[in-house]
């Protein structure tokens, strides 16, 4: 199994930035793919970004610009960077692991935009 832990949630200021974290342990594969999904109030939950063990990015249309995400595979973490903050980006926000065996999620954290 893979256990993830995620870090970096919070309340911010629209405009504001926040990073998360997310750090996997385990039994981790070579070949794997890493990425944030966000849950918001009465919302399916829906990809925000991934990222691939080598390294190439996916992000939603709704991120594209403001949000990057990163990854350190000697540490198996997984950073989400998030500038320019929208209302609409608060959600919880879930790491995910998924290889050919497992499809791991952390436990959320919440991200809330608001003056």
């Amino acid at each position: 199994q893979v256990q993830l832990v995620e870090s970096g949630g919070g309340l911010v200021q629209p405009g504001g930035s926040l990073r998360l974290s997310c750090a996997a342990s385990g039994s981790i594969f070579s070949f794997n793919n890493m990425g944030w999904y966000r849950q918001g109030p009465g919302k399916e939950r829906e990809l925000v970004a991934s990222v691939t063990s080598g390294g190439s990015p996916n992000y939603a249309d709704s991120v594209k610009g403001r949000f990057t995400i990163s990854r350190d595979n000697a540490k198996t973490t997984v950073y989400l960077q998030m500038n320019s903050l929208k209302p609409e980006d608060t959600a919880v926000y879930y790491c995910n692991y998924r290889d050919r065996r497992y499809d791991s999620w952390g436990q959320g954290t919440q991200v809330t935009v608001s003056s």
